[in-house]
């Protein structure tokens, strides 16, 4: 059992926050966040053990692990600084905002010997669990081609969440990358086939709408790029293809994040209502009913109530038949849940590789593919879609690397 320090008490944070109290695994859970009054706020909701007063403070305290949901180009310096303190650290995606972040990351935990996760949600969606469950039971034949998207337009509630984390400044940091924010796409690609992206061209589309959001002259990454697409050459010699999407015309209420495989002898294709399984010798399968995230509790939960409604979604979503939920604790049960029905399982697997002492799902290593070809991605963009090299920084210890085929022509 341990003790968890939350790094940061905005929207996210709260659901999180929550499950963590909940697990028999964690001792206590405290938190801190740069406005004192959110923290102060979430103790008073949950009924946590007591706020901070900083970041340093956190981690001068007996907090054995820290969960980080800080804005998403602030991750990586404070993994490191927590990992170097002597804790724990679950963090929110992505893993890092440049290449040499990620580096740091790893060294860090190589030195340290300490748990390092990222809380990628696609992982554990329905459809990636299923995917995982077919590649090992090698139904795909020989996986050669997949496609992950993440479409969520800025419109479905990414205005209101930017304008609470940002300020008065929120259009600054509103225009962040696309595709600097992969892990919802790529992981859930990688979460199913036993590979890495290689080498990459992009395109990147700038902006028309003119409120000021995607525009070089006000963003503080002089972006103005609100849609990219990715195509990636595979470590095994196959392609993945990915969409990160901010204005798009998607249906309310219709999942963000959906994933399609091309196999040799089978396909796992997942559109807007259905998710159908090909087979080269047997009939067209409905799998629909098997991804589809059943109903959660959660819709008035007081952590909710600064979310914009057209994300109350993302927080609510219960698991899929195709989950296994069974060795969640039972102090879940009726609790929130969200994101396709990963916010659970995502916990439970942090809880117990620390108490554990194994490695999660998603560790450093494999948050490090999840999110590198992005960052490679949009410096393709940049460049007007020049296919660039995506350096590796290889396979956790005592994991077998898959099997390398791609040219090293690059």
């Amino acid at each position: 059992m341990f003790s968890l320090g939350i790094v940061g008490a905005g929207q996210f944070a709260g659901a999180f926050a929550k499950l963590f109290n909940a697990h028999p695994g964690v001792s206590r859970v405290t938190v801190t966040d740069l406005l004192p009054e959110r923290a102060a706020n979430l103790v008073g909701e949950l009924g946590l053990a007591g706020a901070e007063d900083g970041f340093d403070a956190m981690l001068a305290s007996d907090a054995d692990a820290v969960a980080i949901f800080t804005q998403r180009w602030t991750h990586g310096p404070l993994v490191v600084a927590a990992l170097r303190a002597g804790k724990h650290v679950y963090s929110a995606v992505p893993m890092a905002f440049t290449v040499e972040e990620i580096g740091e990351i790893i060294d860090a935990v190589k030195e340290t010997g300490l748990t390092y996760m990222m809380g990628e949600t696609s992982y554990y969606n329905p459809t990636t669990v299923l995917a995982r469950q077919k590649a090992g039971e090698g139904a795909f034949g020989r996986l050669f081609y997949a496609e992950g998207d993440y479409v969520h337009d800025m419109d479905h509630g990414f205005y209101a969440a930017y304008q609470y984390s940002g300020g008065t400044d929120w259009k600054r940091t509103a225009s962040f990358p696309p595709m600097k924010y992969p892990t919802h796409a790529i992981g859930g690609v990688l979460g199913a086939w036993n590979t890495h992206a290689v080498s990459v061209s992009a395109i990147g589309v700038p902006d028309r709408r003119g409120d000021g959001v995607f525009d070089k002259a006000v963003s503080m990454f002089a972006n103005d790029f609100s849609n990219a697409t990715a195509l990636f050459e595979t470590a095994d010699g196959g392609s993945m293809r990915t969409n990160e999407f901010r204005r798009v015309g998607l249906a309310g209420g219709v999942p963000e994040s959906r994933f399609t495989f091309y196999g040799t002898e089978a396909i796992l294709e997942q559109g807007a209502r259905s998710t159908l399984w090909h087979e080269r010798s047997g009939p067209l399968q409905d799998c629909s009913d098997l991804v589809r995230p059943g109903w959660a509790s959660g819709a008035d939960d007081p952590v909710l109530a600064n979310v914009d409604p057209k994300l109350h979604d993302s927080f609510i979503s219960g698991h899929a038949p195709v989950h296994d939920t069974s060795g969640l604790p039972v102090e879940f049960k009726g609790l929130g849940n969200g994101h396709m029905g990963s916010h659970q399982l995502l916990v439970h697997d942090f809880v117990t590789a620390v108490n554990e002492q194994r490695l999660p799902s998603v560790n450093a290593w494999v948050a490090a593919r999840y999110t590198l070809p992005g960052i490679v991605a949009h410096e393709s963009a940049l460049r007007g879609g020049e296919r660039l090299r995506i350096d590796d920084f290889g396979d956790a210890p005592g994991v077998a690397p898959a099997p390398a085929l791609a040219s090293e022509a690059l």
